[in-house]
């Protein structure tokens, strides 16, 4: 029997090892400009088309590398960082492990034109699928260009598996964004189908922070400077009324990486605690620097995830330095005196003579006679009766509302297995709904009392009639009288393009002012009494989260925004033809049970449960 074990070729072990470091475009993307970091560039060049399934282009001013480095560079674990194990635990730059470019060279196309400074000539290469295809000699710049073109080409399974361009965009878009905020002192520019979309000079690090998010962003940030023996942490928090409902905002970077780190973020969170609401998350951007022999960045293909060896007094440490930054800025409730209406109290002049005040009293008077006899003052007469005037026909009314099931059973079923799955009206002269401290609506079913959330009733309203809207593009718009400006981020503003159509199929009207600046001309007739901005915001903000690949899926998340926001808030009380509005069109949509986001709408008190509580 012949032996069954052998060893993989090169290429098809590099095509497998390209399915733990190259997941898609935005890993290509994130490797070549951390490797232009690594040569010492102060400007950099992203080029991508078709979301980088075309090409994906990383041009910079580094170093640059000779014939050999760069022919090498495409071997597998080939590194310029790495000459002993210890050298792992004292690392400093991005890329070490030197999978990278034979990864992508497994699964791509690529083009290499690199110079060092001191070579008259530079090199070209060209490989496809690990195979050299072409190497010589050509005059090019200083630094490197990398062009990866047609990736997974000879994958097709893993092509057939990326998301939509728009998906496939956001996550560059996000890889870039992690990289541009721990780097300003490199220039970035980034083109994107022959159109250059972001541009982010070399400045300091709070400009660049404001040049990602936006520089109405500015005046939101809060710095934070500490230094102990096990960390130095630097950055920026942002103020409490600035928290989202999204954490699109929350980045910690590592001596210069990005990372992922849920213990850290309780730490920031436990101090924002008492001063945002529920639900709410801060914005932050953290800067760490540690020893990096008390750190371990191997533990992730993506490096995204950091062991710590001081994990806990860096919790500590950074707990206290966000409390302290909060504190030093004002942004912790304090007791806040009205000094406006404050009486002027006048400076003791011992020249002046003072007159003692005197009370004028009547010892004669008497408040339970109607005729003071000194002063002739007549005590006013109170009819109490009137008071009570009504009182029992009230009384009468209020208890037999619900004396008879004919008059109160406004909801019926066919058997009590279908109950919850088919609920029907019944027609009665009387539909009576009581409101529960302004936030249920109770009403008397056949088989029981039933509950209906009424915020939750009409986000489900709302978000069928706003769906309903976008696909058949027939939204309502209401024109402002004075048009509101949303300032957006660069990323945000690039995302508008892919949004328009819908924002513009439900009601609204937006036009570019240019600068990543849109004017609100119109707004959806629903929710005329919304802020606009923030509803921009938002929508824009759970969009990129979603990471919705399809069109519908984006459309829905538009939707139940817009809904959220102009829904019946908790505390608003109805009256009863509004309560009887949302009842009935509660019942009209096919999904009445659960919100699009699938929280309950309803819930049923039987009668059983209810005659138990009084036996």
């Amino acid at each position: 029997m012949s032996d069954i074990i052998h060893l993989l070729p090169d290429s098809i072990a590099n095509q497998i090892a390209a399915g733990e470091v190259i997941q898609r475009p935005a890993s290509v993307v994130k490797e070549l400009i951390e490797n232009a970091i690594d040569a010492g560039a102060d400007s950099i060049q992203l080029i991508i088309k078709d979301a980088g399934r075309t090409l994906i282009q990383v041009i910079d001013n580094g170093k640059g590398m000779s014939a050999t480095d760069a022919r090498m560079a495409f071997e597998r674990h080939a590194t310029s960082k790495i000459r002993q194990a210890d050298d792992l635990f004292a690392l400093r730059t991005m890329g070490f492990r030197g999978e990278a470019l034979p990864s992508i060279s497994a699964i791509a196309q690529i083009e290499l034109k690199t110079r060092r400074e001191e070579d008259e000539l530079g090199t070209y290469i060209q490989i496809a699928g690990s195979r050299v295809e072409a190497q010589e000699s050509i005059a090019c710049p200083v630094g490197s260009n990398f062009s990866v073109k047609n990736i997974f080409f000879n994958v097709p399974a893993r092509r057939k598996f990326l998301k939509s361009n728009d998906t496939e965009r956001r996550n560059i878009l996000t890889e870039l964004e992690r990289i541009v905020l721990v780097n300003p002192q490199i220039e970035f520019s980034f083109i994107d189908n022959d159109i250059e979309v972001l541009k982010y000079p070399a400045c300091n690090l709070r400009q660049r922070v404001v040049n990602v998010v936006g520089k109405n962003f500015n005046q939101q940030l809060i710095s934070i400077d500490v230094e102990t023996s096990l960390a130095k942490i630097t950055g920026f928090v942002g103020k409490p009324e600035s928290a989202r409902k999204t954490r699109a905002l929350q980045y910690f970077f590592v001596n210069g990486r990005y990372m992922r780190h849920p213990y850290f973020n309780k730490a920031i969170t436990n101090a924002f605690d008492p001063l945002i609401p529920s639900g709410e998350n801060p914005n932050y951007f953290i800067y760490l620097t540690v020893d990096p022999s008390t750190i371990d960045v191997n533990i992730h293909p993506t490096k995204t995830e950091i062991k710590f060896e001081n994990e806990q007094p860096i919790w500590q440490i950074l707990s206290a330095a966000v409390k302290e930054a909060l504190g030093k800025f004002n942004e912790v409730p304090t007791i806040d005196f009205d000094t406006e209406g404050a009486i002027d109290i006048p400076i003791h002049d011992p020249s002046k003579n003072v007159a003692q005040p005197r009370v004028n009293v009547d010892p004669s008077y008497n408040p339970f006679k109607s005729t003071a006899p000194s002063t002739g003052y007549q005590r006013p007469k109170l009819d109490w009766e009137q008071f009570y005037e009504g009182f029992e026909s009230e009384k009468k009314t209020q208890s037999t509302i619900f004396s008879s099931d004919e008059d109160i059973d406004i909801f019926s079923s066919g058997n009590s297995e279908q109950e919850e799955e088919n609920v029907e009206t019944t027609s009665t002269d009387i539909i009576v709904h009581y409101q529960y401290k302004s936030k249920y609506i109770l009403t008397s079913v056949k088989s029981g009392l039933m509950l209906i959330d009424q915020h939750r009733a009409h986000i489900r309203i709302l978000f069928d009639q706003f769906l309903a809207q976008i696909k058949q593009k027939r939204g309502i718009s209401q024109r402002t009288l004075f048009p509101e400006i949303v300032e957006l981020s660069p990323s945000e503003a690039a995302m508008i393009p892919y949004l328009i159509e819908d924002l513009e199929a439900v009601g609204f009207d937006l036009s570019n002012l240019g600068n990543n600046a849109f004017a609100i001309n119109g707004v959806p007739s629903e929710i005329s009494n919304i802020d606009a901005v923030q509803l921009i915001h938002n929508m824009i903000g759970k969009s990129v989260d979603s990471g919705s690949d399809i069109k519908e899926e984006i459309q829905e998340t538009l939707a139940l925004s817009m809904a959220t926001v102009a829904s019946i808030p908790y505390g608003h009380k109805l009256s009863d033809e509004e309560m009887n509005k949302v009842v009935d069109q509660l019942f009209a949509s096919p999904s009445h049970k659960y919100t699009p986001d699938g929280k309950t709408i309803i819930s049923l008190l039987e009668d059983e449960t209810i005659d138990k509580m009084f036996r």
